[in-house]
């Protein structure tokens, strides 16, 4: 499952570090250095970098660095730092990640920074992704963006040559079905134009009213074998299976052709995921296109996963007060206004999210303020430092054979269930 702009790979193969974002010299033996280690695309560094170049005209005593790592190799190049003493002060990461990290014991607990800190307003940032970052009542890490991987993107012109309505935020996945189906066009027995596509099949489970587990913050089973969320699996499989009108991964191979260049290519009518495809998406010179909230299930319910990501200070640091700084500086208004400004991520901070910046911004898509109610149905990962070997070892190799049709849902889903409660209940 792909987790968006958040956990991309940059193209860099090896760490580099961006000292000095300030024009003094960094050997300054007055300057308190604090180093904050990222991983992230060119972009996003240059936006990272910009915002610390331009606090630091106003913090000249402090030297930030920042340290790029692969994200591949960022939890263990991490964890290695802080066994061997050479740890960065503040470190980038995402839902998922927090809690690889959070179960090393590694954070510096933020509440009474944050507390007596009264230029600073926890309140302002989504409540959702706060308390992701939060633990038995203490707040680890200050979020800097929140990404529901509730987008539907659509291709306006291939609506209008259908003579379809565009969807709106209320549909459901009857209406998306019916719409997949009268976009495809197959000729002699061959699909030239899909209807449909989305990796996020959890958004079906979640909103059939299924679960990944029995609870996220503390999980103990896996509940993907109860009747809604195997349900939520299967119509996700058929709409390649039984209804065609969603690409195979054998076809995209064939094709070989990534979904989002399908999209702008005109070959795919709707693509689901995240509003970080929509630097790209913004390339776009030869259709109209705009975002829907992804449909509603059967029983009216609405759920999606989601992603986000932001900054902790480790426990291991030096100098606290000036990380505090720093942090502030980096999930700050400069660096959520220029990620939302270039469309890459929406704001964690609401007041941004809400204003001229995200939700009232004339850039494409015109629909993306629905984000923000979006992220009231969102369901993170289970809080587990063994979710992500679930995913590589079980889940992912049998969903596989569930959307190329060699299982059912139930089958495979039923297989795994065992093997998934054992790693859910092994203590680190």
């Amino acid at each position: 499952m792909r987790q968006g702009i958040f956990v991309l790979l940059c193209v860099a193969a090896l760490a580099f570090a961006l000292p000095g974002c300030s024009s003094r010299p960094t050997d300054s033996k007055d300057k308190t250095p604090i180093k904050v280690a990222c991983w992230g695309t060119p972009e996003e560094l240059r936006i990272i970098t910009s915002a610390v170049a331009e606090w630091q005209k106003d913090h000249p005593d402090i030297d930030v660095r920042i340290e790029h790592t692969n994200y591949g190799d960022y939890v263990s190049k991490i964890l290695t730092r802080i066994a061997g003493g050479t740890p960065p002060d503040i470190i980038f990461t995402e839902v998922d990640i927090f809690a690889s990290f959070y179960e090393k014991a590694a954070f510096m607990d933020l509440t009474p920074l944050i507390q007596s800190d009264p230029s600073f307003k926890i309140d302002d940032f989504f409540p959702e992704v706060v308390k992701r970052f939060t633990r038995d009542g203490k707040i680890y890490c200050i979020p800097r963006d929140t990404a529901p991987f509730a987008c539907v993107f659509y291709n306006k012109d291939l609506f209008d040559e259908a003579g379809i309505p565009y969807p709106n935020d209320d549909w459901t996945w009857q209406d998306l079905l019916e719409t997949a189906k009268k976009l495809t066009r197959i000729s002699d027995g061959r699909v030239e134009q899909y209807g449909f596509y989305t990796w996020a099949w959890q958004n079906f489970v979640f909103s059939n009213g299924g679960n990944l587990v029995d609870d996220v913050d503390n999980p103990t089973r896996c509940t993907l074998d109860e009747p809604k969320a195997l349900e939520g699996l299967q119509f996700y499989a058929d709409l390649v299976l039984k209804h065609r009108v969603t690409p195979s991964q054998t076809s995209l191979k064939n094709l070989g052709m990534q979904v989002i260049q399908m999209f702008m290519a005109g070959k795919i009518a709707m693509f689901g995921s995240g509003v970080w495809e929509t630097p790209m998406l913004r390339k776009i010179n030869t259709f109209d296109w705009d975002v829907a909230m992804f449909p509603k299930g059967p029983g009216g319910v609405r759920g999606f996963g989601t992603g986000g990501s932001g900054y902790c200070i480790l426990k291991t640091t030096k100098y606290p007060k000036e990380a505090w700084e720093v942090l502030k500086a980096l999930s700050g208004d400069y660096g959520q206004i220029r990620f939302a400004d270039e469309g890459l991520a929406q704001p964690a901070n609401r007041v941004i999210s809400e204003g001229e910046h995200w939700a009232q911004s004339p850039k494409l898509p015109l629909n993306k303020k629905m984000l923000n109610e979006a992220v009231k149905y969102v369901t993170y990962n289970p809080f587990n430092p063994n979710w992500r070997m679930v995913m590589d070892l079980y889940l992912n190799p049998e969903l596989d054979l569930v959307f190329t049709g060699d299982e059912t849902a139930e089958q495979a889903i039923r297989k795994v269930t065992p093997k998934i409660n054992k790693l859910l209940q092994k203590k680190e």
